[in-house]
């Protein structure tokens, strides 16, 4: 099944895989690649190319490295890029298909975790976002711009100008280096639009006199 194939939250599955990572963010239409090395996770991804292709990436919030606590919304990926390395990593790219929230964890015997995804909360994010309704680019790289000052950063100003929204605001929320709390905040956001203006809050909320919790 190609990603465009999945039309309604009844395509999707109802147990799901996840791979916590604090940092690594995935939305819908937003591309991630992961180099997979623990030995659990080469057997997920056994497991998914044998079957569904799909997982979930949830953020890690805590707990310990070999179980740690689970963010509550996460975002499941068709794998659309695979290829092993001599040394028997897995070089693979996921492809945002929709977020979930966790229903409940289930008990299984596979050495990789899996859950009861709730998709209903995010059914929209199988249907194209209206950037319309977004806030303007130009909003968004002003606050940008002093973002990256501030923070003694550099950015491709070409590609900032010249991607689409939707592109533009998934890239500055997974290539900002927010806090797994607010990164989870943008993963939670409920529509695009949601997550642009939280995105400018937190790209404002290092600039000294401003006031990061209002957005216009």
């Amino acid at each position: 099944m190609s990603v465009g194939h999945y039309r309604k939250t009844g395509d999707l599955p109802d147990t799901l895989a996840v791979f916590p990572l604090p940092g690594a963010l995935l939305f819908p239409r937003w591309e991630l690649p992961l180099n997979i090395f623990e030995p659990r996770y080469l057997n997920m991804i056994d497991d998914a190319m044998a079957g569904s292709r799909l997982i979930g990436m949830v953020q890690a919030m805590g707990g310990s490295k070999a179980r740690p606590l689970l963010a509550e919304v996460g975002c499941a990926g068709r794998i659309t890029s695979y290829s092993e390395t001599e040394d028997g990593r897995y070089l693979i790219t996921l492809t945002g298909i929709a977020r979930f929230a966790i229903g409940e964890e289930m008990s299984v015997t596979t050495p990789y975790r899996q859950v009861r995804p709730d998709w209903s909360p995010y059914a929209s994010d199988l249907v194209a976002a209206n950037e319309t309704a977004l806030p303007s680019r130009d909003k968004l790289i002003g606050a940008l711009k002093t973002y990256v000052e501030i923070n003694k950063m550099q950015a491709d100003w070409s590609a900032v100008a010249d991607a689409p929204l939707e592109t533009l605001v998934n890239a500055l929320c997974s290539g900002c280096p927010f806090s797994t709390i607010e990164k989870q905040a943008l993963i939670e956001a409920s529509t695009l639009k949601a997550r642009a203006e939280t995105l400018i809050t937190l790209l404002r909320m290092d600039v000294p006199g401003n006031d990061a919790g209002t957005m216009q």
